[in-house]
Order: C-alpha cells, then sequence, then structure tokens
C-alpha cells in the first residue's frame, strides 16, 4: 500500500444486538480450542467461571459511550478570532472529526498498535493466544494483547493494574463496544481519547504541541513519531529524549513497509526528515497573552456557567477585546509608570490602570488593569474601587438637564454655601481655593467648580443622581451624601468608562461584557452576548451633557486630552490629590484613566487629572481611533428638551 492510499473502512456499523454467553461468544470470536482452553484456565486462577461471570455482569453499558464527552480543553480568542488562552484541568484535548486526521497518522497508530483492526470483532485470538503463552512462561502479565478497542475501554472503565481479570473484563467490553459502533467510530473515540504526553490527549493537541500542526496536516514522518509515542508518551516524547522518539519511529516505519502498507523507499524519506527542526513546545500549560482580560473572561463565565462547567471544558469564548487594542492599552500603561515615577516619588504604589468601552455596543474593547500582571495580577479596572472626584460630575449635570429646569447657558452661583448635613453643615470649596461668582453650567463644567455642582445636586435630588447614574452602567451602590457630586463615593474605573459610553451612544445602553459568544465543540450557541440596546436616558440632556464636556476638553481643566476631532470628557482629582482621572469620549470609544497609589496615599501636591491622566487618555485615544472617521456628537437641537418636573427632595 502506497502512503497516499486510503484505510479499509467497516462495509456496515455494527448493530446493537442480545448479548450471547461469554464463553460461547470468546470461542466463537476466536475459532480456537487454545484461546477457549487459556481462558477457562485463568477464569479458574481468577476464582471460578460462576463467580467470573457474575463479576462481569456488572461490567459497565458501553451504550453509554454514545453519549459519553470526555474533558475537553476550552478556548478564549479575542474579538478576531486569535487565541489567547486554554483553559483545562488535567485533560488538555480538542475533539476532530476522523475526516480531519491525516491518513498517514491513522495508518502509522493502525500499524504499531493493531493492524487488524478492520478484521477483528474486538479481540484479536493469535495476540491473545501469543500473550498468554508468553505470561504464562514468566508467572505474570509481562506481554499484553490489546486491540485498540481494548485499549479504548481500558482508559475509558476500567484501571490500569495489569492483571488476568482486566484483561479478560477489557475483551469483554471490546467485544460489547464492536457490537454497538462500527469502525471509524472506535478509531475516532481512540484517536481523541488517548495520552500523548505532556498533558496532551488526543491527537489534535499533541499535533498542535509537537509539530505546531492541525492533526489533518502530519506528514508520514510525523506520524510515524507520534504513533511510536502511544506505548509510553513521556518515555519516546521528543520534548524529552529525541534519540528515543527516533528510534520508535523507525520501529513504526518498519512495520508499515513489513505489512505492505509503505514502500521502502517512502520509509527511508521518512526517516531522515529533519524532525528535530520542526518541533514546536508544550502547549499544555501557557501563560495567557492577554491575561488581564482573560482574568476577566473567566470571572464573567463562572458566573454565567459556574466552576463545574467550565472545569469540563469544551467551551469556545469569543472575548470583545481586540487583541491590537489591549496592547495599545498595556504599553500606554507601561509608558506612563515610567514617565511619572520620577514626578510621583512618594508614591510607592503607584499604579495606572486604562479601561475602553465601545459605546455603540458596550463591548469592553481594551482593559489594563495595573502596570505590570506579573507583579501584581490585580484588575484594578474590574475590582478597585476609589472616588472620581469631578469625573462624577457629569452625572450630576445630566441630572439637570434630564429635570427640564437647566440647559447648558443656565447661571448658577459659584459662591460660599453651608448646606445642612444631619446634625451639621457641609460647606465644600473648590478646587485651589476661591470663588468666582456667576457662571454658567458650561463654564462650571469646564473649569470643574465645585459649588455649583454640589448647589444642583442638592436642587435636583441626590436619589435622581443616583438613580440616573445606575441608568449609565454604574454597578457600585452609591450613597445619598451631601458630597456625592464631587465623587465622594467609590466607583470602577469600569463604571466610569460605561457611564460615559452611555453618553456618548446618546441614551443607549447595553449590558456592559467582555465577552461576545460562547460555543461548545458541536457549535452549539450556549452565551449570545448580541447588544440589545436600551434608551435609557433623555436624548435631549445627553447630547447636552456632550456639549459641556467638549468644553473642558477646548479649554478648561481637560484641554490636554483634545484630540484633534470633536472629544468630551472630564477631569477628576480627590482630596489630597490620592486619585486622578481622566474619563472622555469620541462617539465610537469611551476610556477612562486612573493613577493612584495602592495604599491610597497622596500622589503628591499639585498633581491632577489634567496634568497627568489627561495626556495618557490622549496617548492611548489617539492611536486606538486613528482609523475611525471623525463624527459629531448629536446637537441639543436635534430633540425636544425635556418638561421641568417636579423638584424632587434628597
Amino acid at each position: 500500500m502506497s502512503s497516499t492510499s486510503t484505510l479499509k473502512p467497516s462495509s456496515t456499523k455494527v448493530k446493537a444486538k442480545a448479548q450471547p454467553n461469554f464463553f460461547q461468544r470468546v470461542l466463537c470470536t476466536t475459532g480456537t480450542t487454545f484461546l477457549g482452553v487459556g481462558l477457562v484456565s485463568t477464569a479458574v486462577v481468577a476464582g471460578g467461571v460462576a463467580g467470573l461471570a457474575f463479576s462481569f455482569r456488572n461490567l459497565p453499558d458501553v451504550r453509554g459511550l454514545t453519549s459519553y464527552v470526555p474533558a475537553q480543553t476550552s478556548y478564549i480568542y479575542d474579538a478576531k478570532g486569535r487565541e489567547l488562552l486554554s483553559l483545562h484541568g488535567e485533560e488538555h484535548r480538542k475533539i476532530v472529526p476522523l475526516a480531519e486526521i491525516s491518513p498517514n497518522l491513522k495508518r502509522a497508530v493502525l500499524a504499531i498498535e493493531d493492524s487488524n483492526f478492520y478484521k477483528h470483532q474486538g479481540i484479536n485470538p493469535n495476540s491473545i493466544g501469543r500473550a498468554l503463552l508468553v505470561n504464562f512462561k514468566s508467572g505474570g502479565v509481562s506481554e499484553g494483547a490489546s486491540t485498540l478497542s481494548m485499549q479504548l475501554v481500558k482508559n475509558i472503565y476500567l484501571s490500569q493494574k495489569r492483571v488476568f481479570t482486566r484483561k479478560l473484563a477489557e475483551a469483554v467490553l471490546a467485544i460489547r463496544v464492536e457490537q454497538v459502533f462500527d469502525k471509524d467510530q472506535i478509531l475516532d473515540m481512540y484517536l481523541n481519547y488517548i495520552y500523548w504526553g505532556h498533558n496532551n490527549y488526543g491527537i489534535q493537541t499533541a499535533a498542535e504541541s509537537y509539530f505546531k500542526k492541525s492533526a489533518a496536516d502530519l506528514d508520514l514522518a510525523e506520524s510515524a513519531m507520534l504513533a511510536g509515542m502511544i506505548q509510553a508518551p513521556e518515555a519516546y516524547s521528543p520534548f524529552n529524549n529525541f534519540t528515543a522518539a527516533k528510534e520508535r519511529q523507525e520501529v513504526v516505519l518498519d512495520r508499515m513497509v513489513s505489512i505492505g502498507w509503505i514502500t521502502p523507499a517512502e520509509a527511508e524519506a521518512a526517516k531522515k526528515e529533519p524532525l528535530q527542526n520542526k518541533l514546536g513546545q508544550p502547549t499544555a500549560w501557557q501563560n495567557s497573552k492577554l491575561p488581564y482580560v482573560t482574568d476577566a473572561v473567566i470571572a464573567e463565565l463562572e458566573t454565567r456557567f459556574g466552576k463545574e462547567a467550565l472545569a469540563q471544558g469544551g467551551l469556545r469564548v469569543q472575548s470583545t477585546v481586540d487583541y491590537d487594542t489591549q496592547k495599545l492599552a498595556e504599553k500606554t500603561v507601561k509608558s506612563a509608570y515610567s514617565g511619572l515615577r520620577g514626578r510621583m516619588g512618594r508614591a510607592k504604589d503607584l499604579q495606572i490602570a486604562l479601561v475602553a468601552v465601545e459605546p455603540e455596543t458596550h463591548f469592553i474593547k481594551a482593559m489594563a488593569g495595573g502596570v505590570d500582571y506579573n507583579k501584581s495580577q490585580l484588575n484594578r479596572v474590574t475590582i478597585s474601587r476609589r472616588q472620581p472626584g469631578s469625573a462624577f460630575k457629569p452625572f450630576v449635570y445630566y441630572s439637570a438637564f434630564a429635570s427640564g429646569k437647566y440647559t447648558p447657558d443656565s447661571s448658577i452661583e459659584d459662591r460660599p454655601i453651608s448646606l445642612r448635613d444631619g446634625a451639621g453643615f457641609y460647606s465644600p470649596k473648590n478646587y485651589g481655593g476661591g470663588f468666582s461668582g456667576s457662571m454658567s453650567i458650561r463654564q462650571a463644567v469646564a473649569s470643574s467648580a465645585n459649588i455649583p455642582a454640589v448647589l444642583i445636586g442638592s436642587r435636583v435630588g441626590l436619589n435622581k443622581v443616583i438613580e440616573d447614574a445606575k441608568q449609565m452602567g454604574i454597578k457600585t451602590p452609591l450613597q445619598s451624601v451631601l458630597s456625592l457630586p464631587l465623587g465622594s463615593v467609590d466607583v470602577t474605573p469600569l463604571d466610569m468608562a460605561v457611564g460615559y459610553a452611555t453618553l456618548a451612544s446618546n441614551g443607549w445602553y447595553s449590558e456592559p461584557t467582555a465577552i461576545l459568544r460562547v460555543t461548545n465543540v458541536r457549535g452549539d450557541v450556549l452565551l449570545d452576548n448580541t447588544p440589545k440596546p436600551q434608551q435609557v436616558l433623555d436624548p435631549w440632556a445627553a447630547a447636552s451633557t456632550s456639549s459641556v464636556l467638549t468644553s473642558v476638553v477646548q479649554g478648561g481643566t481637560g484641554k490636554s486630552a483634545y484630540l484633534g476631532r470633536p472629544t468630551a470628557g472630564k477631569t477628576g482629582t480627590t482630596d489630597n490629590e490620592r486619585n486622578v482621572w481622566f474619563v472622555g469620549y469620541v462617539p465610537q470609544l469611551a476610556t477612562a484613566v486612573w493613577i493612584g497609589d495602592d495604599a491610597n496615599r497622596s500622589l503628591g501636591k499639585g498633581i491632577s487629572g489634567g496634568g497627568y491622566a489627561a495626556p495618557i487618555w490622549r496617548s492611548f485615544m489617539s492611536q486606538a481611533i486613528k482609523n475611525m472617521p471623525v463624527e459629531n456628537f448629536p446637537s441639543p437641537s436635534q430633540f425636544p428638551r425635556p418638561k421641568p418636573e417636579k423638584q424632587q427632595k434628597s
């Protein structure tokens, strides 16, 4: 048979039928008196025919293999299908159909493991007779006689201990398997189930690990080396001992020649192929290419499906994050950290977090949860809660506009005030001190004046501000305190990015996620996060909020974030400079940048969101959106202004 020949398939599928008496079945199948005597003798040694028959009554029902699904590897991909991480327990496995496995590999495996596979009915009489003779002479079990069917049931159902009773159980189960499944089905299960070393289970992960290719593309030389490993995967691993692996490969090739499945010339050519230069590397325990992203995806998967489903594996998870955008975010954060360390010497645990959300879908497009994942695995984007400072003010002003009582040009006083706060009074101050008197809301936002925000918040109602912030996507619980408009409550960077993304979409909201779709190995969709946007904000009020936020970057506290195109955003700096922020957006992307100390210490006097966070935001955004067309924000004039609501009490 040439190397291009195909295996002879089973002509018809063997259907399940009534089980005959075990010894009748064995004698009928073998057609040899020696085998019958050997098996009966073995039964006597094991405790008698009656006891043996009783034991075999309790063997598992092989029909369960029709629905048996071994643990498989799950894979997480980026938005464009690039693999980021494989998830598995002990068994790193990816199941592939038999038709997608190289004929070279099928022939090589059958040649060395069971060359009569398509002729016998589960057990090979000649092999069993030879093994019984050798084992009788040695006084133990020193030689096996396993067919592929016997090996399959041994690995799935039976212990690995080499005793006569187990071998008989293998034979019984193998015969039953061949009554239920056709030969190709058995070979399919075998090649996808067996162990190939280095935590690779099944031929697909073995081919990817050892030769960096799919099982369909294995040539004769590679196939013979992989087939030779089955007997002792670690001992014959080309990673561990290439010389031993090469010697074993040649045994397989010689066997294929001896049974006429390849020519001597084909064998010699395969032996001379320089496989050592083609070797890959173990893939079972590779690190994530985007660890902050895959950690977040895993956390979301466990919430959706539970840890048990994730451990069973076989999931194909497409994330919403684009690999290139994520790498840009990580590079931006690292570069900014290097530049800031010298300027912020007092912050011993300085960290930077960045997260980008797509307004149209609310998909997370990038999340750098810290400066260096290898040093700290804490994802500050999703876990760390910090005061946002003045970056919270847009939620307050949106509520004001949505009340129908205010416009961007409405006047508000920037003057000393004292508001009753429980038994005492709350007297807010502006950053840097001083007061500016009467000003428009647009001017108050651009200059980040504190007094107007507190006054507006108290007038529209703090409960209303909290309600609107939740509608925009703030998940962290908020407290109704007079300092809320100045960002005195803790939120995550993801909260802020999602809230601003809702403003960027002019009030349309979808549930934020890092997962686009989850399927199983059959392609069934288990989770589809196709956005289902809902209009949660008043369009006129949302457009008015974006309008005033453009003034922040055009000439206000966030001018160092201006991108040369319609840009909206807000700076944030908390008391004692513990947290500095810039959160902003263009119509296609919203991004939050946070800088702080993990111990929540001061970053240093004079550190502000406009001077430190805004340049980082601009560095990332200018690259992330460079191929996106310039778009304008909706004008408030496009929408009817809401009618004034009754004043709500805080």
